[in-house]
């Protein structure tokens, strides 16, 4: 990932495109504190899912930028009663995070980078989003941006798209059914949900079916 502000520090309406990503991740938070601390916890669980495992340092800049950009939403682009909305989508190396809110009048620009170490630099003006986050997303990410709101309706997208290292290639999860024992009466295992469900609040099994009927009941 570049560590270069410069590289990547400037936005444009130029919104990337992920042609068929493999892994998605899509919710609504309350445009609060709150709101920002769940979106990153959800959003850091979706990697550790997908292959990239807490504590390294990709999953670290990626819920770093899921982190500014949603805190952001809820400093600059709240709007009472309205939510923010996050979105997570990733295919092979590339991850692709987008953060929409509803306030389309402060638009993000980050603060200029300090000349002396250690020195705050200047601050955000008061009529934009951003500041000294956005400094830190554009060193972690590959490029970054804002747009009109990608689902439509008012308000902007900021997004950061970052490349993680080849060794961190997103994986499929793979989620493989629950095996049934072979000792397992044949009986039960065709049970239906709602049959079995009974079982389990009556404590027996429903009246053998008639002749020329499934266990369902139908004919």
């Amino acid at each position: 990932m570049t560590t270069d502000p410069e590289a990547a520090a400037h936005p444009s309406a130029a919104r990337p495109e992920l042609h068929s990503p493999t892994h998605r991740f899509a919710m609504d938070f309350t445009s609060t504190r709150r709101g920002a601390r769940l979106a990153r916890h959800l959003c850091g669980a979706r990697l550790d899912a997908w292959g990239v495992p807490y504590g390294t340092d990709p999953h670290d800049a990626v819920a770093l930028v899921v982190a500014e950009l949603c805190a952001n939403a809820v400093r600059h682009g709240h709007v009472s009663g309205r939510d923010f909305r996050l979105r997570l989508m990733g295919r092979d190396t590339t991850v692709l995070v987008e953060v929409s809110d509803t306030r389309a009048e402060r638009l993000p620009v980050p603060s200029t980078p300090p000349a002396v170490p250690g020195d705050l630099g200047d601050g955000p003006e008061d009529d934009r989003d951003g500041g000294r986050g956005l400094l830190l997303v554009a060193a972690l990410a590959d490029g970054w941006g804002w747009c009109p709101r990608a689902e439509g309706g008012p308000g902007k997208t900021v997004w950061a798209r970052l490349v993680l290292p080849g060794n961190f290639a997103l994986v499929r999860p793979v989620l493989s059914p629950a095996p049934i024992s072979p000792s397992m009466p044949l009986s039960l295992t065709r049970l239906t949900r709602p049959a079995a469900a009974r079982r389990a609040v009556t404590g027996s099994l429903p009246a053998s079916p008639s002749p020329g009927q499934d266990t369902t009941g139908h004919v």
